[in-house]
């Protein structure tokens, strides 16, 4: 990056802060606070261990320094600017999930625009949100939009406070389904009745809620899918499977047709060689279900994370906080870009970017190699992304 393009984003960024109304999280004076400056080069310096005290405020210190980058941390400290671990006297985090579209398992962002990659990860925010709400029922979650490639949630309740790294450990275990089978999730009860010289054993399969209620939902919607498909087709799919020939899986397709409304309710012996199917389907739901969240940052307890309304000096784009009633209708191309920078045209020199398309602001820009005169937010995205400089401005 250019000098007079660092200096131009730093200025706007100054711009910014000027204008805006900082975000405090809870105990904001108890909180580590970090920033990455604007420096010349490639390298990345990070300034940490710093308080609000020391910094004189939050609002001043933005004014101030223009930084590229603002985290404080999950944690809360009795000294949070001392400057060892030890030192600062932890007493509790909040618990922190970070998705980003380069660390999700069922999606690969190489060859994606930025939109699509938003979208995939918008798809894990969802599931990621199922868990929290409908199985650990963790009340005023925090949704943030990173400003880069993903979301943050923030859980602040007394209940996780003081949880160790191995109990956030446990949590994100159970949301990436580690250890889920089938044999982990399904219920054996006796039966015993009247003509039955032995009591027998019943497998069912929950279907009240937990990884039970996902793996039986997933079930049933691939039966679904089956049974619209036509029948040749259905018993190719089945013989993806390892181990399941043309006559089981006709069979499969038989005892699916014969006994769905047993299914429906949770029963699964309905015949072995369902399953055996099913014991091999359990491994890509629970890959298909899970959210794929970036483990190390929930587990630890020191992490520093994003300051929602501040400025991503990767994008330009607002860390923005988002309502979960508002979440669907979320579009971070269009409802992240900052005000401040709305309303003009700025040239930058885009170089090897022959005739290529940016999303942005709700509209489809098309930018040619050489000097480009473009909206200013746009302009700012590309070239915090290092794909333009600014140009000098001639004089009249």
């Amino acid at each position: 990056m250019e000098d007079r393009t660092r200096e131009y984003l730093r200025g706007r960024f100054g711009d910014y802060y000027r204008s805006m109304n900082p975000y405090n999280p809870p105990s904001a004076e108890r909180r580590e606070w970090g920033f990455i400056p604007w420096t010349a080069g490639t390298g990345t310096i990070m300034k940490r261990h710093q308080s609000l005290l020391d910094m004189g405020g939050l609002q001043e210190f933005l004014v101030v320094n223009r930084p590229k980058h603002v985290y404080f941390s999950a944690g809360i400290y009795q000294k949070p600017g001392t400057p060892s671990m030890v030192g600062k006297n932890w007493m509790g985090s909040d618990l922190i999930f970070d998705l980003d579209a380069d660390h999700l398992h069922s999606f690969s962002s190489e060859g994606r625009t930025y939109a699509e990659m938003l979208h995939a990860c918008k798809k894990e925010l969802w599931k990621l949100l199922d868990f929290l709400i409908e199985d650990f029922s963790f009340p005023n979650l925090e949704i943030v939009f990173s400003g880069g490639r993903g979301y943050h949630v923030h859980v602040r309740h007394d209940a996780i406070r003081e949880l160790d790294r191995s109990a956030r450990r446990e949590v994100v275990d159970y949301i990436l389904g580690v250890g889920v089978e089938l044999e982990t999730i399904v219920q054996i009860k006796t039966v015993a009745g009247i003509g039955l010289k032995n009591p027998t054993k019943k497998r069912s399969m929950g279907t009240g809620g937990g990884w039970d209620k996902r793996v039986h939902r997933a079930i049933l919607g691939r039966i679904d899918e089956l049974q619209d498909m036509e029948k040749q087709k259905a018993q190719l799919e089945l013989q993806e499977f390892e181990g399941i020939g043309a006559k089981k899986a006709l069979n499969i397709l038989s005892i699916m047709d014969k006994k769905y409304k047993e299914i429906e309710i949770g029963n699964i012996d309905v015949h072995p060689d369902f399953v055996t199917w099913i014991k091999k389907l359990v491994p890509s739901v629970v890959e298909n279900e899970s959210a794929s969240i970036d483990e190390p940052v929930t587990t630890d307890i020191h992490r520093l994370i994003r300051l929602p309304l501040s400025l991503h000096g990767g994008t330009a784009l607002q860390v923005k906080p988002i309502k979960y009633e508002k979440l669907d209708g979320f579009d971070p191309l269009e409802h992240a870009i900052p005000d401040r920078f709305r309303g003009r045209d700025i040239k930058i020199s885009a170089e090897g970017m022959e005739n290529q398309s940016v999303e942005l602001g709700g509209e489809t820009l098309t930018i040619s190699d050489g000097i480009n005169i473009i909206p200013e937010y746009a302009a700012m995205f590309l070239m915090a992304r290092g794909k333009a400089e600014k140009v000098k401005e001639s004089k009249n």
